[in-house]
This record gives structure tokens, C-alpha cells and sequence, in this order.
């Protein structure tokens, strides 16, 4: 008998995937947890395995095309057996009751890659052996048909909605929320995400764009032009055209959402990190022959701004439209540059770990990242984005874009010797510039300054006898 596969559910925030690139075609044989099929959603890109061993009979999404979690997929069978979608005996309709429904057939996967979360990347996840499987029981018979009704009350009798089009692009639950709630007609919006695909920014524009306002009832007049997207602009005879992927079609939408719903305010302060660079320097050997990890500068940033984000709670937060949403935790994200574009995973209660601890957690994630092995636990729940953009090639200033929806994001720029005045006198110090982006409707100018300045101070502070456990 056939086994359906379907999307498997793998976040509660993630209701949607979009099938990157299958592994395996039909009539091609399977092992069982062999996978089956690239799977790219707004957090993680995993590997769905086979459930069985047998044959790949039908495939029941194309590669591009986006569907809810949980949607029909491909189905796995015997070799030679007939796909149930291509039974000739129709399935019976399912039937209201009031017995409980039976325990679907679940299954436990391991993440596998990363990708794109938020303004700078994301995270992936790798497929592993399914964790446990409860057999689905029968459904119970269908009641008998009613009695057929009158041909007064069968008059009466709304008329069964239409067929949706399946040649229109499949629409996710977000975007069909959000249009009901808009009353948009989604017919006069043109998708620019995969294959057509309608996205939440597109209906976004529409909004944002002026309608024109209603005639008179009895003078209709000619019909409104549709709006357009963005232009598409043709690649020249000397160019190349490079097809985007899903990964990079996601960082593409997370920028766009980020920089539409959320006004961007920057400030930069400057930092002296002369005591910072003389303590690694004095302790880097020792500490890393004894804990075993590298001692970077980001563990000293991280413990700043954690006590940055105590003293203003408001850039730990979230825009909730009528309130503020402050974080009851300070989760940090860091921006790893890794092998699929950067990505954000997560330290979970940085506030709690000194330097030490910050060190080990640091590289921890950092490796998981550059080696595809991070864990979708690993990119969720972040309240607030750290970004070294000194180290990917000398950076000194920089405008961040805030991972959508925190409240900010900072950067740390490349630590160079610089002449400055100390003591009405010239002198050589190791200094960086931080930069910081937040949104300004939760923060102004006065809380993003005293943010900075909170976290200058505590840099400054560290000296080569300052501890780091």
C-alpha cells in the first residue's frame, strides 16, 4: 500500500516550505530514511527522508513551488504498485464525527542545513532517522447519505464553491490572512515570489500603493489598471543571468519586510579597546590551551550588551502594533558567515554566562554554522543581532539591517590603531567603531545613546587583570 509523504511540521512560527530540489524521481528505488527531497522554508532547509523502503511512485509537488506544512508531497510504495492518486477508485469524503480522530503517523527529523533567518541569513537543518511512528488507525465508516432533500430545499440550496485553479500558484496561510483581513482581490496582484507565487510583501505594495477611489454606480467607466511589480530587468548580451534560489529568494523577502515595516535609525559611537586588545593578548594561550575553543573579541562584545540591554529593556523587544513587547530573556544572535550566505543562530540566555561560557557557546554555534550541522532550536527565539562586520574584511562603518522583529541590531567594526587626544596629548590606541540600527518606534535617539554608551563604557572598562570567569 502507498505511504503518503508530507511536509513535516518543525516549528510551531514555520507554516510553510518550499520544495528546493528532489533527490529522487519517480520509479526510482528507496531506502528507508534515504531522503527524498530538498525542503527550504523561512528557518531551516532540510532533507525529508523516506518513511519506507520501496519505490518512489509519484511525485505530488514540483521543485519551486511552495506549500503549507503538513501538504501531500510524493508517495513511497512497492515496486511496481499503482500510486493511490492514480487509483481509479475514488477515496471515500471524509465525515464529520464526533469520535475522536485517530494519531496520524509522526515522525522526528534532524536538521541538516541553514538557511536564510531575518536580514542576514538563516539556518538549515539535517534530515535524520524518524524518532518514532504511530500507526494511523482506520477512520471509521462514513454515516449512511441522507435522505435526499425536497426540490424546494435543493433550490434553496447554495450553490458548492468553485475548484480552486491549480494552474494559479498555491497562496500561504499568512497571505490569505492577511488579504481577507485587507479584503484585497488577490486577481489584481502579480506574485514575485517562486514560480509567480504571490508573497506577503506583495500584497504589502498593493496596500501601500493608491487605489483609485469608486465611481458613480451607473458610470462604471473604464477598468482600473492592475498594479504592476517591480520591473524585470533583462540581462544584456554581455551579461550573465544567475537564477536565484530559495535560499537567496528568502533573504531577499526578509530585507524587503524588514526595511518596509520597520523604521530604520542609526548611531555610532566610537570605542577605545586599547585594555580589551592588552587582555586577549595576555591571556589567548593559556585560555585556549586550557578550555580548548578560540578567545575572540565577541564574547567581551556580548557580555557588553547584554548589560546594555538590561539597562534599556526597549531594545530587547518587539513592535506588538498596539504595545511593546519586552523580552523576558536576552537570547543573542550572531551573524555567521557560512557556506549557504549568513546566518543567525542563537545564544539562549547570554545573561547568564561569563566570558568563558560566552567563549564556548560562541564557537559552538559558529561551528555548527560553517558546517551545516546547526539544529532548528539553534536559530529561533533571538531578541536581539550581533554582527562582526570588521572581521570579513576591515569594515569601519557600516548601516545594519535589523532582523526582523527585533528592536535592533549592532555592529562591530575592524580594530584599528588610531592617533587620538588622551590627557590634552597625542596618543596611539586600538580603537572600533559600533554601529547600532534600531527601530524607531519602539527607541529614540536618547535610549540608542545611552544603549552605545553603556556598551563603550564596559569595553573600556576590561583591563589585562580583569577576570573572564
Amino acid at each position: 500500500m502507498a505511504i503518503t509523504v508530507e511536509l513535516p511540521h518543525v516549528g510551531e512560527s514555520v507554516v510553510e516550505g518550499t520544495i528546493g530540489k528532489w533527490l529522487k524521481q519517480p520509479g526510482d528505488s528507496v531506502r528507508r530514511y534515504e531522503p527524498l527531497v530538498e525542503v527550504v522554508t523561512d528557518k531551516v532547509t532540510m532533507e525529508v527522508p523516506s518513511p519506507v523502503a520501496g519505490e518512489l511512485l509519484r511525485v505530488l509537488a514540483a521543485e519551486g513551488e511552495t506549500l503549507p506544512m503538513g501538504t501531500p508531497i510524493a508517495e513511497v510504495g512497492e515496486p511496481g504498485e499503482i500510486p493511490s492518486s492514480d487509483n481509479p477508485t475514488p477515496a471515500a469524503p471524509a465525515a464529520a464525527t464526533s469520535a475522536p480522530a485517530a494519531p496520524a503517523s509522526t515522525t522526528g527529523y534532524l536538521l541538516r542545513d541553514v538557511t536564510p533567518v531575518g536580514p542576514t541569513g538563516g539556518a538549515a537543518v539535517e534530515a535524520m532517522e524518524p524518532t518514532s511512528t504511530v500507526a494511523a488507525q482506520p477512520a471509521p465508516p462514513p454515516p449512511p447519505p441522507a435522505a435526499p432533500a425536497t426540490t424546494a430545499a435543493a433550490a434553496q440550496a447554495p450553490a458548492p464553491a468553485a475548484p480552486e485553479d491549480d494552474s494559479r500558484p498555491r497562496l500561504s496561510p499568512a497571505v490569505r490572512r492577511l488579504a481577507r483581513e485587507h479584503s484585497v482581490d488577490l486577481a489584481l496582484i502579480r506574485g514575485t515570489g517562486l514560480g509567480g507565487r504571490i508573497t506577503r510583501d506583495d500584497v504589502l505594495r498593493h496596500l501601500a500603493e493608491p487605489q483609485p477611489a469608486p465611481g458613480p454606480a451607473h458610470a462604471p467607466g473604464p477598468a482600473a489598471p492592475v498594479p504592476s511589480a517591480a520591473p524585470q530587468v533583462e540581462a544584456g548580451a554581455d551579461d550573465e543571468r544567475v537564477p536565484i534560489t530559495p535560499i537567496r529568494r528568502m533573504i531577499a523577502d526578509a530585507m524587503v519586510r524588514s526595511v518596509t515595516e520597520i523604521p530604520h535609525a542609526w548611531s555610532i559611537k566610537e570605542v577605545d579597546v586599547t585594555g580589551l586588545v592588552g587582555l586577549r593578548q595576555t591571556m589567548r594561550a593559556d585560555f585556549e590551551r586550557q578550555e580548548g575553543v578560540t578567545l575572540t573579541y565577541m564574547p567581551f562584545v556580548i557580555q557588553a550588551v547584554v548589560a546594555a540591554l538590561r539597562k534599556v529593556p526597549t531594545m530587547n523587544a518587539t513592535w506588538g502594533g498596539d504595545a511593546i513587547i519586552l523580552k523576558g530573556r536576552i537570547n543573542l544572535g550572531l551573524a555567521v558567515a557560512a557556506p549557504n550566505g549568513l546566518i543567525v543562530p542563537v545564544i539562549h540566555n547570554a545573561d547568564r554566562l561569563n566570558i568563558a561560557g560566552l567563549a564556548h557557546a560562541g564557537n559552538g554555534i559558529t561551528e555548527r554554522a560553517r558546517t551545516n550541522r546547526l539544529a532548528i532550536e539553534d536559530v529561533q527565539g533571538g531578541t536581539f543581532t550581533l554582527n562582526n562586520t570588521g572581521a570579513l574584511g576591515g569594515s569601519v562603518v557600516s548601516g545594519p539591517i535589523i532582523n526582523y522583529p527585533q528592536a535592533g541590531i549592532m555592529t562591530t567594526e575592524t580594530i584599528e590603531k588610531r592617533a587620538v587626544v588622551r590627557n590634552d596629548a597625542i596618543a596611539i590606541r586600538s580603537m572600533m567603531n559600533i554601529c547600532l540600527a534600531f527601530d524607531h518606534r519602539i527607541n529614540d535617539g536618547a535610549e540608542a545613546s545611552v544603549f552605545l554608551e553603556t556598551v563603550k563604557t564596559r569595553l573600556e572598562s576590561f583591563s589585562p587583570d580583569s577576570p573572564v570567569y
